[in-house]
């Protein structure tokens, strides 16, 4: 039986082999959105066996695993480590079709150089294999990275935080950079009113403002943003379900915020007013420090209350949203684009029924830059075969094709860089087919260019890095 992850995967024309494997196969890897721990990079960790390394704080895999009947206690719990690996050879053959399946074997052959498919008659083999591997001096975290050409990270971190990896990894030089992305999830979380407070409290300390006002609170987070950018960020992160069109006054916002901060509860409309209003106040002072805000829109998450309860958030019980999108998002990126303020921006959408929603959105507020508006790459329950085509199609049919800045795994998982090989091989299909059936210009240099540009180019200027 030949290999499945051959020369060949994903790629049915001699035009997509020939740009594939001459043009963008060797190329760097930006990653500009992703969840890894900085504090693993900058110490370099060594993972102990591979289910450590493969199922560690990954829900896409829990939740395969749920589906196949497997005791709790094997996906987030407490088994050993060998158990909990053989749980999942158990689950994969069962997930034809899944992403999974094509990472889970391009990551074994990547990494591990191993060709057998994962199942419970192979799992012994390859526990041992890996582990083996593992083991070795270049199978660090570092060395993972560099094995895979990463040139760029950008992790996702709370405004507090004080980045003492990032400096670390910033004064050692690993050969790439880590830089980081400033996700002020908790900034924004006033429906919480106590978690709310006890954040506002810290953020007053770690800024030396005092945060018991309004126009304080966004001194302090200016005063990040300041700090952050210092350490190299150039991008934020924010996620919502969909974006509320509220009209507000700061007059308004000011004594909602007054009454948050005096532990009293807020109306729904009330919340809803203030994040807006929050966000407007960030964005401009991205657009001011040269930053790059990414909306991830669509998300319905936590929905299991016995997950979240024994595990908390990310812990697999997230899934798509239907909330209506496109008002709220007009009237927010309108506010700041007839204010001059609106930074270059990143939207992602979960919903893939309003894919051409976001993409035609994107195109109203292009300006200035190159590609400033993005409809962004396909994301999470999306960042499969068909959602990665879906998604590609939508940009050219919408926008600019050669002007989209790529991939990115949006991953907590060191074992995650073939997902950027994925996306190019389908990316590399794409302009192979549509060449072959006359629908793209059987022009060298114009695809080329187009394949190279969107797997590398066009983040690397885009964001400049």
């Amino acid at each position: 039986m030949p290999n499945f992850i051959n020369d060949d995967f994903l790629l049915e024309t001699i035009t997509g082999k020939n740009l594939f494997y001459n043009y963008v196969s060797e190329l760097p890897v930006i990653d500009y959105h992703c969840h890894l721990s900085p504090g693993d990079i900058a110490n370099d960790r060594r993972f102990s066996n591979i289910a450590e390394a493969w199922l560690e704080n990954d829900h896409y895999k829990w939740r395969l695993m749920r589906a196949n009947g497997v005791d709790e206690k094997y996906c987030s719990g407490d088994a050993p480590a060998r158990a909990k690996f053989m749980k999942w050879a158990e689950t994969i053959p069962h997930a034809l079709g899944n992403p999974v399946y094509h990472w889970t074997h391009l990551e074994l052959k990547r990494y591990f150089n191993i060709d057998m498919l994962l199942s419970p008659s192979t799992a012994d083999e390859i526990w041992d294999r890996t582990n083996e591997q593992l083991d070795a001096p270049e199978y660090t975290v570092q060395g993972l990275l560099r094995k895979f050409k990463v040139e760029v990270i950008c992790t996702t971190d709370d405004p507090v935080d004080n980045l003492e990896y990032h400096i670390k990894l910033k004064q050692k030089d690993p050969g790439f950079k880590v830089l980081p992305g400033f996700r002020p999830d908790r900034a924004f979380n006033i429906d919480d009113i106590q978690s709310f407070n006890k954040h506002l409290d810290i953020l007053a300390d770690i800024s030396s403002t005092d945060t018991g006002s309004f126009d304080h609170f966004l001194l302090a987070l200016a005063k990040r943003i300041e700090y952050f950018s210092r350490q190299g960020c150039k991008i934020s992160d924010h996620s919502f379900p969909s974006l509320p069109a509220f009209d507000f006054s700061l007059t308004e916002i000011r004594s909602i915020f007054q009454k948050a901060r005096s532990h009293k509860s807020l109306t729904a409309e009330q919340a809803g007013k203030f994040k807006i209003a929050l966000l407007h106040e960030l964005a401009a002072l991205y657009s001011l420090n040269g930053w790059t805000m990414q909306l991830h829109l669509g998300a319905l998450r936590n929905n299991s209350t016995r997950i979240f309860k024994s595990y908390g958030p990310d812990g697999g019980a997230d899934s798509i949203g239907d909330e209506m999108q496109a008002e709220g998002l007009a009237a927010f990126l309108n506010s700041l684009d007839r204010e001059n303020k609106l930074p270059p921006c990143i939207i992602y959408n979960l919903n893939p029924s309003a894919n051409e929603i976001m993409a035609a959105m994107a195109g109203n507020f292009q300006s200035c830059m190159t590609g400033k508006m993005q409809y962004g790459p396909a994301w999470w329950f999306l960042d499969n075969y068909q959602g990665i085509q879906k998604q590609l199609d939508t940009v050219a049919a919408y926008g600019l094709l050669g002007r989209f800045v790529g991939m990115t795994t949006d991953s907590r998982s060191f074992l995650s860089f073939p997902r950027h090989e994925y996306f190019r091989r389908i990316l590399c299909n794409i302009a192979g087919v549509n060449v072959e059936k006359g629908l793209f210009p059987d022009d060298k240099d114009m695809i080329t260019d187009m394949v190279r540009n969107i797997s590398y180019y066009n983040a690397k200027n885009y964001f400049n890095f």
